[in-house]
């Protein structure tokens, strides 16, 4: 099979439209269709199949596409064995969390522009469990995800998770007279209140949990919510607390209470599929995200 049109397929699983690969690799749509209809001879068997309009892999079209991703990875990383100076090149599709790609993909971008520029990065945003199902299908080749020191991430044995950064984060309250203590103490004092966690991600209502368990209390969990801009506008309209990044500038009307004894910690990784971590295009990135985290 022609790596070449391993490639095309590939494309095809991540873009779900010949016309959207023939625009990324700078080709005819004809092109893409007649190279797909020969690597289907080559397989043996049917790849695509018509989906209204559109067209979509069939199961073998699925599973040669999958393995695609390592066949690729391999055969470039043979490439820049042989060839030590040879530039990487290939488009790496990240998804990750907000203020990850803010903090770690957006400044690789700048970067990869001026020093690599075969390298290009697609970028989703996802919370952690969207970005994994994604990883888990080779619908892209890196995820940006996170957990909590009090609620830790249990990664699949086929992905390796590679640890960036961490932050420490505080409760978010209105204004008040209040010491926060330690964060037995701030969660007591707000144990009539409601409390508001994400609604795409599980991991920060378990550290509500956690540390209110600890406090004697059960909370109220009443709002769920996607977004930190909005959290911080229902605290301050009164609606409740929740957890927010101690290093966040915050809108007017509310503070941040420290959380100690227990802390409590976001921890960004870096999540790949075991075995191609090698494939230089996806490498380059890797090293340069726990390059600007360190």
């Amino acid at each position: 099979m022609d790596p070449r049109r391993l490639r095309l397929l590939l494309e095809l699983s991540r873009l779900g439209s010949m016309r959207e690969v023939a625009d990324e690799v700078g080709v005819t749509t004809s092109t893409v269709s007649q190279q797909i209809a020969v690597l289907a001879k080559e397989a043996g068997t049917a790849l695509i199949e018509p989906d209204g309009r559109r067209v979509r892999l069939t199961p073998a079209g699925r599973r040669l596409a999958a393995h695609a991703v390592t066949i690729l990875a391999a055969v470039d990383t043979a490439r820049l064995d042989l060839d030590p100076d040879g530039e990487p090149a290939g488009t790496v599709c990240v998804a990750g969390f907000a203020s990850a790609i803010r903090r770690g993909v957006v400044p690789v971008i700048a970067e990869l522009k001026a020093s690599h520029p075969k390298v290009r990065i697609r970028i989703h945003e996802h919370e952690p469990p969207e970005a994994l199902a994604l990883l888990g299908s080779d619908e892209v080749d890196l995820v940006l995800t996170y957990d909590y020191n009090l609620a830790p991430a249990h990664f699949d044995r086929t992905i390796e998770a590679i640890a960036l950064w961490s932050m420490p984060w505080s409760l978010g309250t209105p204004p008040s007279d209040v010491d926060g203590g330690t964060a037995l103490d701030a969660f007591r004092q707000y144990r009539d209140s409601d409390w508001i966690v994400n609604s795409r991600h599980s991991a920060d209502g378990d550290v509500v949990r956690t540390v209110a368990s600890m406090a004697g209390f059960e909370p109220r969990i009443t709002h769920r919510v996607d977004g930190l801009e909005l959290v911080q506008e229902l605290i301050v309209a009164g609606l409740g607390v929740g957890l927010l990044p101690a290093d966040r500038a915050t809108i007017p009307g509310m503070r941040l209470l420290p959380l100690t004894a227990p802390d409590v910690r976001l921890r960004a990784y870096a999540a790949v599929r075991r075995g191609h971590a090698a494939w230089p295009a996806l490498a380059l990135v890797l090293h340069r995200l726990r390059h600007d985290a360190r």
